[in-house]
């Protein structure tokens, strides 16, 4: 494992930095908080152990800057300020957990060991683009172009799926089971309504159609080839 520390103190980051080697970790020990950004936006590092009292750059400001940067590194922030509030406000940050010193190495090690262990975060697609057509899942707004186009719920979810499947074909069986939850036939036009309803806002007012039929099989939704 390969874990940056971010520590001013000398004596206890030559501590932490000993220890961590002893259970064969490659622990690389900066000083300055300016510093320490720099060299987790430019290094690969599998974990960070951050004090919060840092020259150049506190350890609070360091970590929103990762964030804000994307990047993802499980920051644990090690340091004397313990109050409850201190904490939430670490957490808050950005930081995944949170030791107060005086502390057992022991303790340290398992903590950093446990966030090596998890996952990676997964991140959620909250905007579907496809040509000029735009949907925004929060706040379930679609537009084209510089044009809003007011959904009905059932027409948001059909537009949905078919942005969700950009190029590819999205069979009548299909939309029956994701849009309306139905896993039989009901031998009802209800799919070529909604569909005819979706092409007359999202197609119709604009001169290129994204909406388009294949025959017998299904429907397709794309920018022209």
């Amino acid at each position: 494992m390969r874990i940056l520390y971010i520590e001013d103190d000398a004596k206890t980051a030559e501590r932490v930095a000993r220890g961590f080697a002893e259970v064969g970790h490659v622990c690389d020990v900066v000083a300055d908080g300016e510093d320490g950004l720099f060299q987790a936006m430019r290094e690969s590092y599998d974990v960070l152990v951050i004090d919060r009292m840092l020259p150049g750059l506190d350890g609070l400001s360091l970590v929103r800057s990762l964030r804000a940067a994307g990047r993802k590194i499980p920051a644990l922030f090690l340091t004397s300020v313990g109050g409850i509030d201190d904490r939430v406000e670490g957490l808050e940050a950005g930081g995944d957990d949170y030791l107060v010193k005086p502390f057992a190495f022991s303790e340290l090690q398992a903590r950093v060991n446990a966030l090596a262990r998890r996952p990676p975060p997964v991140s959620v697609q909250t905007i579907l683009q496809v040509a000029d057509l735009k949907m925004d899942l929060v706040r379930r707004r679609v537009r084209r172009g510089e044009t809003d186009i007011e959904l009905q719920p059932r027409e948001f979810t059909l537009l949905e799926v078919l942005m969700r499947n950009e190029g590819r074909i999205v069979t009548r069986t299909m939309l029956l089971e994701r849009v309306w939850e139905f896993h039989f036939d009901p031998r009802t036009s209800v799919v070529e309504t909604h569909v005819s309803r979706l092409r007359a806002k999202v197609d119709k007012p604009f001169a290129t159609p994204l909406i388009h039929t294949v025959r017998n099989v299904g429907y397709s939704l794309h920018a022209p080839r």
